[in-house]
């Protein structure tokens, strides 16, 4: 086989699979995801520790997909400006949703999200933007999410944060 069809062959598969970043995709990695089909996302918010916790509740019967994933971020070299986000998809039944479709997030797909970091306090408000399923396997989904999280400080109504999330994201099943 020559090098040009070997590189071809590469080329083909990284395509499909969705693993290298796209132009204008954010640097966030990905350090965990989890994919439950009978699940639905608890929102607790504490406001005595300025605090938002987003979990997956399995005790659901009937046939529910969830996704729930964490992406630390580093954006410079310096100490104190890390920040991790964490976002909380409510994907219904994957099934029935469409591969390579673009599904709205905050409309037809329900999302959450929280950051963590060395700043102040803040309580999320919403999350909008858009979500493609790329794949559905028996243990794994993987998808595209280009999203911007919203958020309000906890002590001050008027002070708002916005951070963007642009990358793959998956979620295994445990």
């Amino acid at each position: 086989m020559t090098a040009l069809r070997i590189l071809a062959l590469i080329a083909g598969v990284t395509s499909a699979c969705d693993v290298l970043p796209r132009p204008g995709d954010t640097q966030g990695v990905q350090q965990a995801g989890r994919w439950e089909q009978h699940g639905r996302i608890l929102v607790e918010p504490d406001p005595r520790f300025t605090i938002v916790e987003l979990r997956v509740d399995t005790n659901v019967a009937e046939r529910h997909d969830v996704l729930l994933a964490r992406f630390d971020f580093d954006p410079s070299a310096a100490l104190g400006d890390e920040y991790s986000l964490t976002v909380a998809l409510d994907l219904g039944d994957a099934r029935r949703r469409s591969a390579e479709h673009r599904y709205s997030l905050g409309d037809s797909i329900p999302a959450w999200g929280t950051v963590a970091c060395l700043c102040r306090p803040l309580r999320p408000d919403s999350v909008r933007g858009t979500y493609v399923m790329q794949t559905r396997g028996m243990r794994q989904i993987a998808g595209r999410i280009d999203a911007t999280l919203y958020f309000t400080a906890w002590d001050d109504s008027s002070k708002h944060a916005t951070y963007r999330l642009r990358q793959r994201i998956h979620g295994i099943r445990p």
